[in-house]
């Protein structure tokens, strides 16, 4: 491992994260039952091939490090962002997850294509064989050994290991409500910068590009806006004279909808794989 100049524990931060504001470890990040059932009602409410406006922009960014004619594996493909346009790109796709729910949703879209293997797995837990390019985007939220996480990307990538991750900043008028009125607010609590931290501590000299993206929010009515952008209000009481205060600037009305717009980042964190040796 490498001997970093980082004195700071950036594994325990992350565990750290995990927690709520409360010290609590949420039910879904150690209840497997709870988590599948998160999918399952999920993989419901999905059309055909339905994906993320974002994800196109973000694949776009992560495409540029696939060859021609590479193996894939895939971290925690969901609903298939990422899946979809890794099928065209490589010719041979590995898709792990521990939510079987989430494989059976993804396979009825690839029919008898041998070229697809489908792991029902935790990544931690998964049996698998190197691959030429190992990809995670937004899937490490229940990855307690994230060390460990990042090793074994790194020993099954044959020639990139890729992990995208959105971020921040926190929708603005949180910040207003933070600064100007005194609320406690529900800010992120793990970012990416942790895993190009933890990456560094390794050994791992890891690109990092932000792509600058832009969430958009419409609602039928203001009382839905209002109750939809208070929830990451921590303070037990608040007044939601308020929340429409610090909302008023950042909303516009648009063909008879209430329209939140603004900007996110996602993280490309990328590298070659490197060899470790034991200490």
């Amino acid at each position: 491992m490498n001997k970093s100049p980082l004195r700071i524990n950036f594994e325990a931060l992350w565990q750290e994260g995990m927690h709520d504001w409360l010290g609590n470890m949420p039910e879904r990040m150690v209840d497997d039952a709870l988590e599948e059932a998160f999918w399952t009602q999920s993989m419901q409410k999905k059309g055909y091939k339905q994906t993320d406006a974002h994800a196109v922009p973000i694949y776009g960014r992560i495409k540029k490090y696939i060859p021609k004619g590479a193996s894939c594996i895939e971290i925690g493909p969901g609903w298939g962002n990422y899946t979809f346009p890794l099928r065209e790109d490589v010719t041979q796709l590995t898709l792990v997850d521990g939510s079987e729910s989430v494989l059976e949703y993804l396979a009825q879209y690839f029919p008898n294509d041998s070229s697809i293997q489908y792991v029902h797995a935790k990544w931690e837990e998964a049996q698998l064989v190197p691959h030429d390019i190992v990809v995670g985007v937004n899937c490490f939220y229940r990855m307690y050994e994230i060390n460990a996480a990042l090793k074994k990307m790194n020993a099954l990538a044959k020639q990139r290991a890729i992990i995208g991750l959105t971020t921040g900043p926190i929708q603005p008028h949180y910040i207003v409500l933070d600064e100007q009125y005194g609320y406690d607010i529900k800010y992120p609590r793990r970012d990416y910068i942790e895993l190009v931290n933890m990456l560094y501590q390794l050994g791992i000299y890891a690109d990092c590009e932000m792509l600058k993206l832009e969430r958009t929010y419409r609602y039928d009515s203001y009382e839905a806006l209002y109750e939809a952008q208070s929830k990451k209000i921590l303070s037990e009481q608040f007044d939601i004279a308020h929340v429409k205060e610090a909302l008023s600037n950042f909303v516009t009305e648009e063909k008879g909808l209430i329209v939140y717009r603004h900007t996110f980042y996602a993280a490309i964190i990328s590298w070659e794989p490197v060899e470790f040796y034991d200490e």
